[in-house]
């Protein structure tokens, strides 16, 4: 089932940025010359007007194909290299654009079906059937030895400081702690540390009392564009920081998960319920949308950046150069793609 659903969240995210490629090109009087779902070998494919649409084997990405993106066919008025910059840049990074209004989507509807939120986001009893919940284990604590999942519920605890006192008067003895984990209730020993390492609790969790918000349509419309604004933002510093640490020979490989990671956060979520997938597919398309605007070669950030270089100069780079260094650029983000996806096995094994 995990699968299936993980291959879902694939295909919305991929087909939802590679939508916007594709009708911002059509719309600017591009030719397509194919919509993709997946990498090659194709497993089947049917053509509608100028059009090929492809499903292929491998559901880690996607492409549109569009006449002349490669630089070529400039004298043509159908291809892509022939049209003004602003145009380009338009195809290029509706993508992105597109990632983000699914994202908006998304977060609008768990606003209308009930978004989980922290009751000191919003005024007191505005949230509802809210409970202190685990945000986060850490690794090698006593919460992950003993199987807490973040986003189990912990019981007989109105507040999140009711269970920090709760674990400080009771450092090294064991404890049963009640939990609700999806529609299931249960109870788990556990001992909190005596000694806990430095940033980490003496259970070794982030908790916070969250509820379900329930809104109108036009508030959740409203309040899923401030969410998509915020968690794009925040998502930026992140990453942002995250760049830094590596230039910084910071040890960065821990901070990353690769499919065989999502994968897993996938299964996490789906026992969590719908309004969980849905801020988790949401908040991975924000991922996706502002990884693809960074100035990296092969994705849109690094060709935007080409036509702000082309722009300057006043004529377009050399499109062999341009090619080469795209193509590098993909290969680096594969062996990338590899290694992290090694590290996440090991990690699970």
């Amino acid at each position: 089932m995990t699968i299936i659903l993980f291959i879902i969240v694939l295909a919305i995210l991929i087909l939802s940025h590679e939508l916007g490629h594709f009708l911002v090109a059509k719309i600017s009087g591009i030719r397509v010359d194919e919509f993709a779902f997946g990498f090659p070998p194709r497993l089947f494919s049917f053509k509608k007007g100028e059009t090929r649409y492809s499903f292929n084997a491998l559901p880690l990405g996607g492409y549109v194909k569009i006449h002349g993106e490669e630089g070529d066919e400039e004298n043509d008025p159908r291809s892509f290299a022939s049209k003004k910059i602003y145009i380009r840049a338009a195809v290029i990074f509706a993508g992105v654009f597109f990632n983000l209004v699914l994202a908006w989507i998304l977060l609008s509807g768990t606003f209308m079906l009930g978004m989980p939120t922290s009751v000191e986001d919003f005024p007191e009893g505005t949230v509802k059937d809210a409970y202190v919940t685990v945000i986060e284990v850490q690794k090698g604590t006593p919460a992950e030895k003993a199987g807490l999942r973040v986003g189990d519920q912990l019981l007989d605890f109105n507040t999140t400081k009711d269970l920090q006192k709760f674990i400080n008067e009771n450092k090294g003895k064991e404890i049963n702690l009640k939990y609700k984990r999806g529609k299931e209730a249960n109870s788990i020993l556990i001992t909190p540390s005596e000694n806990p390492e430095q940033d980490k609790g003496a259970l070794g969790i982030a908790m916070d009392k969250i509820g379900l918000l329930k809104l109108p349509w036009h508030k959740s419309i409203w309040e899923g564009l401030k969410r998509t604004v915020g968690l794009t933002a925040l998502v930026a510093k992140l990453i942002y920081e995250f760049i830094a640490d590596a230039f910084g020979g910071e040890p960065i490989i821990d901070k990353i998960s690769g499919p065989v990671g999502i994968f897993k956060a996938t299964g996490n979520f789906a026992t969590l319920g719908f309004t969980y997938i849905l801020g988790f597919i949401a908040l991975f398309s924000i991922n996706l949308a502002v990884i693809n605007i960074l100035p990296f070669p092969a994705l849109d950030g690094g060709r935007i950046l080409f036509l702000l270089i082309e722009l300057i100069k006043g004529s377009p780079v050399n499109h062999r150069f341009s090619n080469m260094v795209h193509t590098i650029g993909l290969v680096l983000l594969l062996v990338l793609l590899a290694f992290i996806t090694y590290h996440d096995i090991l990690k699970f094994i």
